[in-house]
C-alpha cells in the first residue's frame, strides 16, 4: 500500500459502522413489540434474515395476530435490547428501534421465510407456524441505534445489506468464561488501560467483545466510562479469537515488564 507524500496511513479502524452495531444488536434476543392501539408484548422470537428481511414469531391466537387480521398493516417498532452477558451495575449496552409495517407473511411465502428465519435463529417456536404461531413481516421505514447517550439513524437499505459482527455468536459464552474463570486475563487488559483513567477505587469489568477488541467498563462511585482495548487487526472469525488474545495479552504482559 502507498500514500502521497506528506500524507500519513488513515489509523485501522476500531468501531464498526453503525449499519453493522445495529445488525449486531438485532442479533440478540431480548425485544418487545410495540403496534399501534395495542399494549407493548414481547414476540415469540424476532430475527432479521441474512437478506435484511425483519420477521417476527407471535402467537396465534395473540392480540398482535388478531389486529393484523383485521388490519393487515399496521405502523409497529421493534425495540431489541443488547445487555451485558456478565453482571454490571448497568448491563444495557444498546437499543436498537426497528420502525415499520408490520403484516402477516403470505401462506404461499412462508416455507422460505421460516427457512430464512431458522438460518439465523433456529427456534422451536417455526414448527408451529400455521397452527400454534404467526410468521410476521416488518416492512421497515426507520432504524435507530442507541449506544449509551448517542444515537444513530441507518438507512433501511444500509440496514439489510450490513452483516452481525462475526463473533457476536460466541461473545456471551467466551465473556462469561473470562469473568469467571480468568482474572489474570482481565488483569492484562486493565494494564492497557492508559494511565490516568483509573482512580484508586474504580472497577474494571468485561463488556463486550467483537472483532475489533475487547470493551472494558470502568464503574466508578457515581459514573462509568467504557473503553475498547483493540485488536491488532480486527477479526473475521471466531476461529481467530484465541489468536488474537494471546497476541495481545503478549503485548501487555510485554509492557508490564518494562514497567517493572
Amino acid at each position: 500500500m502507498t500514500t502521497s507524500p506528506g500524507r500519513t496511513p488513515a489509523p485501522p479502524a476500531v468501531l464498526a459502522d453503525p449499519a453493522e452495531r445495529a445488525r449486531t444488536v438485532a442479533s440478540r434476543e431480548a425485544a418487545a413489540l410495540c403496534v399501534r392501539g395495542l399494549a407493548p408484548s414481547r414476540p415469540l422470537a424476532h430475527a432479521t434474515t441474512r437478506d435484511g428481511q425483519v420477521l417476527v414469531l407471535v402467537p396465534s391466537g395473540g392480540e398482535v395476530a388478531t389486529a393484523l387480521a383485521a388490519e393487515p398493516d399496521l405502523t409497529t417498532v421493534l425495540m431489541v435490547s443488547d445487555r451485558a452477558p456478565v453482571p454490571l451495575r448497568d448491563s444495557l449496552r444498546a437499543q436498537l428501534w426497528l420502525s415499520g409495517w408490520l403484516t402477516p407473511v403470505h401462506p404461499a411465502d412462508q416455507r422460505v421465510a421460516a427457512v430464512a428465519f431458522a438460518d439465523v435463529r433456529p427456534v422451536g417456536h417455526l414448527l408451529d407456524v400455521g397452527r400454534g404461531t404467526t410468521l410476521l413481516r416488518l416492512d421497515l421505514a426507520e432504524v435507530v441505534l442507541r449506544e449509551g447517550t448517542s444515537c444513530a439513524e441507518i438507512g433501511p437499505p444500509e440496514y439489510a445489506a450490513a452483516r452481525p459482527d462475526p463473533l457476536a455468536g460466541v461473545e456471551a459464552g467466551m465473556l462469561r468464561h473470562l469473568d469467571r474463570d480468568h482474572p489474570e486475563v482481565l488483569h492484562l487488559l486493565r494494564s492497557r488501560i492508559p494511565a490516568g483513567e483509573l482512580g484508586p477505587r474504580d472497577v474494571v469489568r468485561p463488556l463486550g467483545i467483537d472483532r475489533f477488541g475487547y470493551r472494558l467498563r470502568i464503574e466508578r462511585l457515581t459514573s462509568s466510562r467504557d473503553l475498547r482495548i483493540p485488536f491488532p487487526r480486527p477479526l473475521t472469525c471466531p476461529g481467530q479469537l484465541h489468536a488474537a488474545t494471546r497476541q495481545l495479552l503478549g503485548a501487555a504482559r510485554a509492557a508490564l515488564a518494562r514497567r517493572d
